[in-house]
This record gives structure tokens, C-alpha cells and sequence, in this order.
């Protein structure tokens, strides 16, 4: 049963939807998506900015609860929602989203890759450059319209002492229509405005002298060119941006591109989802691994380990091919130009901020000139009347009533309605105090910049430079260095669709452990290498080498990455131990890390092993379970047909076959190589044709290097073979003082020796005596090759 009251209207439902959608495309446009291009802020934004600024919140006041500015904003002035305002005004205090922040905030205000906390958590309070924006609002310089429920006022568009557009830029969807703008840096957008101001018919090339190009918050690189050109031609184009990416050492043994900057708006947990995902899909090759080691104290740091043996170069660009670390910046300049908007090339956007500056110091100074004349006007008024005291006082006192009062004054005295007005009101014991001279004083001061003003509303020419000026105090308080490098995109080389990560190329090479423990790689091998004191093995620059360490663990090292040094030409290289970052064990020897034979490993206790077969491919891997205390002291080539020796420090040889120890796994323990009585095995290794033993003995009560000892060289042929796990024989006999062997070493028929620095040392010639003394050193031997 329908009401009586009930009325229905019928209507065409097409027209009212198209009527509906222009109505609501309209309000999205006007008051919520679009900025205006003279105050580069968006409705949301200006009544945030105003509304902080009418409570106080400047940045020499407290900050006050987020929740309070949004109440505030919604309540007086825009009813869209609290979350409508506290996005926007969170996004006015990133440092990473505007170039120049409008927001003090305090608190969680999110991140590049997480939102902000809720605004009853966080605090805000307006930027320094926020009050750029709100100068002079009391004077007249700008509109003010109606609210939503016209129960208050807000201005139309805000002073905007500095273009704010440019700087900070601006994004918005509205409806049919969408706005992108790149931030810039505010030295240079000054001083293209400075530009126009002199030349208003400067063409974009000049203008792009001394505005390059977009200079974005978080830095990076900018591939510039043509598209940009149009860009700033015609409002609508793109650049590309790139993070800031350096081949840098990150680890010892590992090559890494280090990034410390991201293109704009890029968080570093996207890029990292990203690239995990690009190897996962085998899109990109030659990662190991990427680490976040992002901090306050030193900003982003992005560091991408890269595999052994891929050149840098090309793993850059397939970087920034499937990654986030370039991307695309689709610039469209659409902003509101007098309520209606428009596409706006770069010159115009100068010459609209320009307009309304130049309209706003008018507005200024003639609301500024028009407030000194109606100070003036009263003081002359007072002149008057303190001259004529008496009178004044008189006709006050005979007059009825003050409208009597007033008219009388103004009769005798000749002043006018104001002026009047202004006596009554001033207390009696005011109107005593006041000093002609004083008034005339003030009265000149207010003369000369009541002409001031009107010489400057009068010509156009110094109305320009007081606008140039104070764009330049701006700037050279607020301005700050470029941080985007601009890069012209003709001098880049185009990343191609297919993008190949390439290998080092291989080539052959050949590695080296000198006597002093330091590796290297080189292409020159001397005739001579006895003279040099360096001894060879032929590898390849894509192959990987062995370093053996004393705890038996074998580090897997990339021959590319070894330091390159050409024997016989003075150059600075690590020892081995730094070169993989050690500090707890010594690095032993080296070998190739695809063992094509059997190796033998010898202990200080006098343990051995023998293993075979190619090495796990890892980075690292353990070669023997060692017993407490213990440590590797060498490794050799352990064929079936070779012999193996120990030597101990107390002066004892043991020579046996290595086919008597029989070849273990990795896990394996070793077993029995050298019987020690006393003191421990210092050298391990295999014997060659001809080979000779090298001794050095002192006494193990020397402190530091001041008793270098004796030497004796003998040939391994004087020496008898024992069984494996015996003591072996005497090798050097002790001379008074002495109790320990220092060094041992075998060596080939030729061979030289370093002292501890690296530089030749003579040893003594063959002594044919197995068990005999040494001959007296002048240093400490460090080496023999």
C-alpha cells in the first residue's frame, strides 16, 4: 500500500548517469585529483597547510597529534574523510617523496616499502618551506572563498613564495585525465625564473641551460635526451631513471655492485623481491646473493655479491633490464590553470608561477601601501589635535554625546571622520603622551615607503626585481646541490631486449704462491725462476684454485679474482690470508681445485692424508677432521709412485712411500705419518728428482727476530727411507743454544731464499753431512722457491 505522500518522477536514466558522471568528474578534478599550477598543491593539500598554519603549528612550536590536524582539516574544511587528509599529509612529510617537505613529522610516517603508522601515533608540525606557502596570507595577496558549509573562509590558492611545483612535483588520477610530475631542484627552477624575468621570450634550450632537468629526492641517475626535450616541450614524455650502481670489493674473494641510490619511489625490498625473482626464472645469471645493509648513520647501501668469473658490466644491465633499478618516469604536466585544466609545458609552467607571484607582491605591497596611508591619515589627525589640546579637550567636554563630539571635531579642526573617530577613542592620558615630534617622525617614515611602494606599483621593471630577489633569498636559504646526474641518453649505450650475462673470457694464466705466502696471477713467467724467488703452476682466468688452510679447510678462489703482478716489476699484493679475509689460520699451500690426481696433507702432530677426486662444489670445504690443537702444516701431490716427508722442530726426517697411506674421504681422520717424541712436525711434503732438504734451527727462548739462526742445505738422496709411522732419522744437528728447527723446506735442484721482507738471502752451499750443523745466518730466512 503506497503513502499518500509518495512521488515518483520518472527519468531517463542514460541522461542522468552522463549527468551524474560529469558532476562527479568534475568535483574529482577541480577539488581532490589536480593541483593548482600557481601553488603546485592539490585542495587537500593547501587546506592542510592553511589549516596548520591558523593553529599555530610552526616549526618553532611543538608538534601536535597527526589526529588533531585531520579533525581540524575535516571539520573546517575538507569533509572527504580523515583518510583522505593524513595520506596526504603523510606524503608531504617523506623526505623521499617531495624534494623540499612541507610536513615536520614525528613518528612512524612509513617508508619506501611500508605504510605509516595511524595518526593518532604520530605528531606534525609545519616545515620551514611550508611557511614559504602561507607568507603574507594576512595581506591581502590572495582570495579567499566560502567553505563547504559557508560558515568559513579558506583562500583560493596560497602566496607560494617558492614554485613549489616544480620542486616537489606532483601525481594525481583524476577522472579522464591523470597528472605526473618530476620533482627539480630549487636553484635551478629559480634561476630559470630569473631568466624569464629578464627575457620573456627565452626559448626552452635556454632555459634548459640552467634548468637540465628533473633532480629527484632520492638522487640516481637520469637517462635525458629527446624524450625529456619534448617532455618539457609539450608537457607529455618520459625519462628513465637508474639507481647508482658501483663494482666495489664487498667481500674477500667476492666482486659486488654496491647501489646507493634507487630511482624515485623504488624501495630496496622491491628491487630485492625482484631480482630473486629474475633468478629464480633464469632471467639473470652471476648473482650470489643480495644484501640490505641499509642503515641511518650511513643511508641505503644494496649490495648484489655477484658468482666468480661474471663481468660486472653485463650483470648491470641485465639489472637494470628486469629489475625495478631502472624504471620509466612518464612525465604529464596536467595542472589547473584558472579553474580549468590544461597540459603545460615547461615555459608555461614558469611564466603561471611567475604571474601570480608578480600579482602576489602587487597585491602585497599595494595592501601594504594602502595600510601606511591610513596610519598616516590618523597621525596627522593626532598632530592636530595634540597641538590643540586644550580645545580638543573642550569641545569633548561641552559636547552632549559623542556623535555631538565628533561632528564638532571635525567642524573645527577640519578633520576628517576617521581621524575624529580615532581621538575619542584614545584614553585621555594617551592623547597627553603623544610628542609632535615623535608623530613627524613617524609621520616622514611612513611617507617614504608610502613612495616606496607606489614607485614600485607604478613600474613594472622593479615590481620584476622584487620578485627576482626574494626568489633568490629563497633559494639560497633553502636551496640545496643537485643530486640526480643527468646523463644525455645519446652517450648511453641502448640496453637491448636480449640481454646476455657474459663470463669473463677465458684465456690462459698461470697462479702463484711465492715463498712469502702471498698469490697472485700472471701471463709472464721469468726464465729464471730461482732468481726470482717465485714458483708457477699453469691454470686459466675462468678456473678456480685451492688455498689450504692450517684448520684443513680448502677455500675455493676464482684465478680472475686473483691480484695480477708481472714477476720482476714492483707492486703491492696481499698475503694470501688477507686476501680471503683469515685471521685465524695461515694459508698452507695452493692447488688447483679440480684435483686431477692424489693429494697428501701432513699435520703438526704428525697425521696424514691422502685424497683424490675432484672437490665438492662449494665455497669451502673441510679436507680432514683435525684433533685438538692440531693443524694442517702442508700439502703435496701423493701419487702411488711419489714419496712423501715430515720434518719435526726436533730436527728429525721421515721419508716414505705415499702408496702407504691409503686415500680417505673428506670426513676422514688421516692416520700415523711421523712418530713425534717431542716437539711437533713443521713441514710436509713431497719429494722431487734431485731434491735437496732445507734446515734453519735456533733457540725457541729467542724473542722476536733477533736470533735468526743456522742454516744447512743437504740432498734427500744422504737420507735412508723409514716406514710410515716411524721417527724417521737426524736431519740437522743443534749447535750450542739451540733446540728447535724453525724452518724446513724441500726443494728442487735449483732454488733461492727470502728473509722475512721478501729480499734475497744467501744460504750455504750442500753439505754432504745428513746429521750435520748449520752454517750462521745474518737474517731470518722467510722463504725458499
Amino acid at each position: 500500500m503506497s503513502s499518500n505522500n509518495e512521488r515518483i518522477v520518472d527519468i531517463d536514466v542514460s541522461k542522468e548517469m552522463r549527468e551524474s558522471f560529469l558532476e562527479y568528474s568534475y568535483s574529482v578534478i577541480y577539488s581532490r585529483a589536480l593541483p593548482d599550477a600557481r601553488d603546485g598543491l592539490k585542495p587537500v593539500q593547501r587546506r592542510i597547510i592553511y589549516q596548520m598554519g591558523e593553529m599555530g603549528l610552526r616549526p618553532d612550536r611543538g608538534h601536535v597529534k597527526s589526529a588533531r590536524v585531520t579533525g581540524e582539516v575535516m571539520g573546517k574544511l575538507h569533509p572527504h574523510g580523515d583518510g583522505a587528509i593524513y595520506d596526504a599529509l603523510v606524503r608531504m612529510s617523506q623526505s623521499f617523496s617531495l624534494r623540499l617537505p612541507l610536513i615536520d613529522g614525528h613518528g612512524n610516517f612509513g617508508s619506501l616499502d611500508d605504510g605509516p603508522a595511524a595518526a593518532r601515533y604520530t605528531e606534525a608540525r609545519l616545515a620551514q618551506a611550508a611557511l614559504l606557502l602561507n607568507e603574507s596570507l594576512d595581506e591581502d595577496v590572495v582570495d579567499f572563498e566560502p567553505n563547504y558549509d559557508a560558515q568559513l573562509t579558506e583562500p583560493a590558492v596560497l602566496p607560494a613564495a617558492f614554485p613549489n611545483l616544480l620542486v616537489n612535483g606532483a601525481s594525481g588520477i583524476a577522472v579522464g585525465m591523470a597528472t605526473n610530475m618530476a620533482p627539480h631542484n630549487l636553484r635551478e627552477v629559480v634561476a630559470a625564473l630569473q631568466l624569464l624575468l629578464k627575457n620573456p621570450d627565452a626559448s626552452l634550450e635556454e632555459i634548459m641551460e640552467v634548468l637540465p632537468g628533473p633532480d629527484l629526492p632520492s638522487g640516481g641517475i637520469a637517462l635525458v635526451g629527446e624524450l625529456l626535450t619534448e617532455a618539457y616541450n609539450s608537457g607529455r614524455g618520459s625519462f628513465k631513471m637508474r639507481a647508482r650502481m658501483s663494482v666495489e670489493s664487498v667481500a674477500p674473494r667476492r666482486t659486488g655492485l654496491v647501489v646507493t641510490e634507487l630511482p624515485y619511489l623504488v624501495g630496496p625490498e622491491r628491487v630485492i623481491d625482484k631480482i630473486r625473482d629474475a633468478v629464480n626464472a633464469k632471467k639473470l645469471e652471476g648473482i650470489h646473493n643480495v644484501v640490505d645493509l641499509t642503515d641511518r648513520e650511513n643511508g641505503l647501501r644494496l649490495v648484489i655479491e655477484l658468482k666468480t668469473g661474471y663481468d660486472p658490466s653485463s650483470v648491470m644491465e641485465a639489472l637494470y633490464r628486469f629489475t625495478p633499478l631502472e624504471e620509466n618516469f612518464g612525465v604529464n604536466n596536467v595542472a589547473l590553470v584558472e579553474g580549468r585544466p590544461q597540459q603545460m609545458p615547461l615555459k608555461a609552467l614558469l611564466s603561471v608561477y611567475l604571474s601570480h607571484r608578480l600579482e602576489v607582491t602587487r597585491r602585497r605591497s599595494k595592501n601594504r601601501m594602502d595600510r601606511r596611508k591610513a596610519r598616516l591619515h590618523l597621525l596627522e589627525g593626532l598632530a592636530i589635535a595634540v597641538l590643540n589640546l586644550d580645545e580638543v579637550i573642550e569641545v569633548i567636554r561641552s559636547s552632549d554625546t559623542a556623535e555631538l563630539a565628533r561632528q564638532r571635531l571635525m567642524q573645527i579642526f577640519d578633520l576628517s571622520e576617521l581621524q575624529a573617530e580615532h581621538i575619542l577613542e584614545l584614553r585621555l592620558r594617551r592623547l597627553t603622551r603623544f610628542s609632535v615630534i615623535e608623530l613627524e617622525t613617524e609621520a616622514d617614515t611612513l611617507r617614504k615607503e608610502i613612495a616606496e611602494l607606489e614607485a614600485l606599483l607604478a613600474n613594472p621593471t622593479l615590481l620584476k626585481t622584487t620578485v627576482s630577489r626574494e626568489l633568490e633569498a629563497v633559494a639560497e636559504k633553502y636551496g640545496d646541490a643537485r643530486r640526480t646526474t643527468l646523463i644525455d641518453a645519446s652517450g648511453v649505450t641502448v640496453v637491448k631486449k636480449n640481454i646476455a650475462v657474459t663470463e669473463i673470457a677465458d684465456s690462459p694464466t698461470n697462479a702463484c704462491m711465492n715463498a712469502l705466502g702471498q698469490v697472485f696471477k700472471t701471463e709472464t713467467i721469468p726464465q729464471d725462476q730461482t732468481a726470482s724467488g717465485y714458483r708457477f703452476f699453469e691454470t686459466s682466468l675462468r678456473s678456480d684454485v685451492g688455498l689450504i688452510l692450517s684448520n684443513g679447510a680448502a677455500v675455493r678462489v676464482h684465478v680472475s679474482d686473483l691480484p695480477s703482478l708481472t714477476p720482476g716489476v714492483s707492486g703491492n699484493i696481499p698475503s694470501a690470508e688477507d686476501f680471503i679475509g683469515v685471521k685465524d689460520a695461515s694459508v698452507v699451500g695452493m692447488v688447483p681445485w679440480k684435483l686431477t690426481g692424489q693429494y697428501a696433507l701432513g699435520t703438526a702432530q704428525g697425521t696424514v692424508k691422502r685424497i683424490e677426486g675432484e672437490l665438492p662444489d662449494r665455497d669451502e670445504v673441510s679436507l680432514i677432521s683435525l684433533k685438538e690443537l692440531d693443524q694442517v702444516v702442508g700439502i703435496a701431490e701423493a701419487s702411488d709412485e711419489s714419496e712423501i716427508a715430515f720434518v719435526s722442530s726436533m730436527g728429525n726426517l721421515l721419508v716414505f712411500d705415499a702408496k702407504s697411506v691409503r686415500p680417505q674421504g673428506l670426513p676422514a681422520s688421516g692416520m700415523a705419518g711421523i712418530n713425534l717424541t717431542g716437539g711437533r712436525a713443521i713441514y710436509f711434503g713431497s719429494l722431487g728428482s734431485e731434491a735437496a732438504l732445507v734446515t734453519c734451527s735456533n733457540s725457541s727462548l729467542a724473542l722476536g727476530d733477533t736470533d735468526p739462526g743456522s742454516a744447512k742445505v743437504t740432498k734427500l738422496s744422504a737420507y735412508p727411507r723409514k716406514g710410515r709411522g716411524s721417527m724417521g732419522v737426524r736431519c740437522h744437528r743443534f749447535l750450542k743454544g739451540e733446540d728447535q728447527l724453525y724452518f724446513a723446506k724441500i726443494v728442487g735442484p735449483e732454488f733461492a731464499g727470502v728473509d722475512l721482507d721478501g729480499n734475497p738471502l744467501e744460504l750455504p752451499g750442500i753439505d754432504e753431512r745428513r746429521d750435520g750443523s748449520g752454517v750462521s745466518l745474518g737474517s731470518y730466512l722467510g722463504g725458499v722457491n
